[in-house]
């Protein structure tokens, strides 16, 4: 099935800011089109009836929020939905794939360990409970059986990085599986001229959320975005085209909330080249207002960012 196109919008930056004019309005209204594009995707995992969700999207484009976004929807709408992240598959520290420099690969496929995978969803699909692993992270090793996921005729949303790739998805029935890809659509403009694609804004948003809690400074966020970028080129947007349904994550009003959270980061510009790509990014705003960070709605999928 191909997937459900979203088309990209380009949009002048002089309309986000006379729309940022009406403030609280503006706000609602990208937040009811959000959750409407949330809401048309419970209606559609819902009529297609697969119950294995399986949900990517690159860096900071908001999957992990909006996969739980779309399990509350599922619940409202009278289904049983319950979120699985494939990091809960991650092999012990021990074990991972190693790249030529002797380093972890945390990128690759084989980090997680496919066979507990297989046999985890095999059990869920075939007795309708199964108990599944969760990761820990600060002693990187498997928990066996911490979560215990019951199916009951309803969904369980699979997130992470690799959940389009084939040689996930071919452990799976082919008719019980359901694939979404969660990315930006909107870009912007000035004067005629695309200044800010979303892998700007994907860097922005990530960098704004590594320094608020990770205590990354822009520059570290800055020097190993073309790594993670790297690695979506290769292990997500690759299998982009294979996927039932294209998710839109843009809010129109976030650019006006993002200028007011970069506000601490002037001070990171320097003669490096990472501050110099921070003060570019940095001039693109001068066109641009502000909205306070305390207009945000706590509900928000922005959260996951701003908050």
């Amino acid at each position: 099935m191909p997937a459900i196109w979203i088309p990209k919008r380009l949009v002048d930056l002089n309309l986000i800011n006379t729309a940022g004019l009406s403030k609280r309005s503006f706000i609602r209204h990208c937040e009811f089109e959000y959750e409407s594009r949330v809401y048309a995707t419970a209606k559609e995992v819902i009529e297609e009836g697969r119950h294995i969700i399986m949900l990517t999207g690159p860096s900071a484009s908001g999957k992990t929020t909006t996969a739980f976004k779309l399990r509350d929807k599922l619940i409202s709408m009278g289904k049983n939905a319950r979120v699985i992240s494939l990091d809960n598959f991650f092999k012990n520290q021990e074990d991972y794939p190693r790249l030529e420099n002797g380093e972890k690969d945390y990128e690759n496929v084989t980090a997680l360990e496919l066979g507990l995978f297989e046999k985890c969803f095999k059990e869920l699909l075939e007795k309708g409970n199964a108990k599944f692993p969760e990761f820990d992270f600060q002693n990187e090793r498997r928990i066996e059986n911490a979560i215990e996921l019951e199916l009951k005729g309803g969904f369980v949303i699979v997130e992470g990085i690799h959940a389009l790739n084939p040689i996930l998805l071919g452990l799976l029935p082919e008719n019980e599986v359901f694939t979404i890809y969660a990315g930006l659509r909107e870009e912007y403009s000035f004067r005629g001229q695309r200044i800010l694609p979303t892998r700007d804004i994907r860097l922005l948003r990530r960098m704004i959320r590594d320094y608020k809690y990770r205590g990354h400074s822009p520059q570290k966020t800055i020097a190993m975005w073309q790594s993670v970028c790297d690695g979506e080129d290769k292990y997500i947007k690759i299998f982009k085209p294979n996927a039932d349904l294209l998710l839109d994550t843009s809010f129109s009003y976030e650019l006006l909330i993002m200028h007011t959270a970069l506000a601490d980061f002037e001070q990171y510009i320097d003669d490096t080249p990472e501050g110099q790509r921070l003060a570019g990014l940095f001039k693109i705003f001068d066109n641009l207002g502000y909205l306070p960070l305390g207009v945000l709605p706590q509900s928000s999928m922005l959260c996951e960012f701003f908050i």
